[in-house]
């Protein structure tokens, strides 16, 4: 074993420590926010609904979308079917936030260890941290598990494999990225042409066109094929003529901040790499979309920014240290220090900040009173309810959404604090009122804000 002594142990031991850290990290946050009962959106209880479906080879029929629901009909991300057997032995919703953590952390190891090979043990593993701990996963981490997981380790490998010239494992490791959500097949095409350059090879040519293809059939034929409407559900959002006729619209000041982040997050010399290219197609149709939601750099739509720009400032230090300008050559010395010390200054307003207060940031005030509320319902129930306790009972009834149309269930369960429910939602019997006229529930439990409703039928 001559191969791990010495200094050659370091490039691989360290990269690991790294995304340990970041794993356990992020899972010590996922387990407080679960504790203290938070619920960011519905999207958890969407994709526990998705793994628990896959973990006994049925499609993905979501219940919490609309009675009837194939998730592939609303985004194209076939490649979530590898969380059935892990659901099968775990079966809980909590599951799927500790795979993401442990999904960021490979991401962490991969980015980590190309940083080592480049600016040396001490500073690479600081840019390794800076990119594990970065504003874009932090974000994510917080609004809890999206497909988009799996994209973060997909793209570091095969950008960690570009930076090493190593272009047909570049190509394997970005090929699945195409089966994780439709939108990444152009990001697949733009890493292909940059691949198609950089290595003057054919394999980025066949890279793009793979990305292109997944994408045109994805979009045209697949999700139209099974979303209930008959459209891909989210190409409604672009308004390009609207755009073209009001250029205006594009300036939105949380658009400028997000690129601001992105290109202190890259040192600035992120901008000399080609690799920054492959940002366009994530962005674009962020920022071309009419939902605000997507133009900021919080949520989870900014991950998969985070290997792409840390991994084009990886790539701009090695071609700023072969220029001809001295000033940029000295730049590349230390522009990584750049990264990390962005990372040091933002990290005061990011989530894992919380982490220093936890009795202030995650309370368990009502977690008794959530905990007697699920006990009431029985596993196997049809539930109807608002995001509040949606993610704790989802691995074990068959909830519904309340904002959608859905048959008569057994339960209301609702959160009158945090459930995001319209404000003249008073009780229970109000929402059953407004959602099943003329059928008759009762209250049997009310405690902390969390209320639960029977249907008189329901033994």
């Amino acid at each position: 074993m001559r191969g791990f002594r010495g200094g050659q142990l370091w490039p691989l031991l360290l990269p690991a420590g790294v995304g340990l850290v970041t794993t356990a990290l992020y899972s010590v946050f996922s387990a407080l926010q679960w504790r203290s009962f938070a619920a960011p959106s519905w999207d958890l209880g969407i994709f526990t609904q998705l793994a628990r479906q896959y973990a006994v080879l049925e499609a993905p029929i979501v219940t919490i979308k609309g009675e009837g629901f194939n998730l592939l009909g609303d985004h194209f991300h076939p490649l979530l079917a590898v969380l059935g057997p892990v659901f099968a032995v775990f079966p809980h919703a909590f599951t799927l936030l500790v795979v993401q953590n442990a999904l960021f952390g490979l991401a962490a190891a991969a980015l980590t260890y190309g940083a080592i090979r480049l600016l040396g043990p001490s500073t690479g593993t600081l840019f390794g941290l800076a990119f594990a701990f970065s504003w874009g996963l932090q974000g994510a981490v917080e609004a809890q598990f999206h497909e988009i997981a799996f994209a973060v380790p997909l793209l570091a490998l095969s950008l960690t494999a570009f930076l090493q010239h190593r272009w047909v494992a570049c190509l394997l490791w970005a090929m699945p990225l195409v089966f994780v959500k439709e939108d990444l097949g152009l990001t697949v095409a733009a890493l292909g042409l940059v691949l198609a350059v950089r290595s003057r090879q054919p394999l980025g040519v066949w890279l793009a066109v793979w990305g292109v293809g997944w994408f045109a059939l994805a979009t045209l034929v697949i999700l139209p094929l099974l979303n209930p409407n008959g459209a891909w559900a989210y190409s409604s959002s672009i308004d390009l003529l609207g755009i073209l006729t009001d250029p205006a619209r594009l300036l939105q000041p949380q658009k400028g901040v997000t690129l601001l982040l992105l290109i202190v997050a890259g040192g600035l010399i992120a901008l000399r790499s080609p690799l920054a290219l492959v940002l366009l197609p994530t962005l674009a149709w962020r920022f071309l979309s009419d939902n605000s939601g997507y133009w900021g750099y919080t949520w989870q739509y900014s991950a998969v920014l985070m290997p792409i720009v840390f991994a084009a400032a990886l790539d701009g230090i090695a071609l700023a240290r072969s220029s001809r300008r001295r000033w940029l050559r000295g730049y590349g010395r230390q522009a990584a220090s750049v990264s990390i010390i962005a990372a040091l200054v933002l990290a005061t307003t990011l989530p894992l900040f919380k982490l220093t207060d936890v009795p202030a940031h995650f309370s368990a005030h009502r977690g008794s009173a959530a905990a007697a509320a699920l006990r009431i319902v029985p596993d196997g129930a049809s539930v109807e309810s608002d995001i509040g306790l949606m993610n704790y009972l989802v691995e074990r009834t068959e909830v519904y959404w309340l904002g959608n149309q859905n048959p008569r269930p057994d339960y209301l369960v609702i959160d009158l604090e945090a459930g995001g429910l319209p404000a003249e939602w008073t009780s229970a019997q109000v929402v059953a009122a407004a959602l099943h006229p003329g059928v008759e529930f009762t209250t049997i439990y009310a405690a902390g804000g969390y209320e639960v409703a029977r249907h008189t039928a329901t033994p």
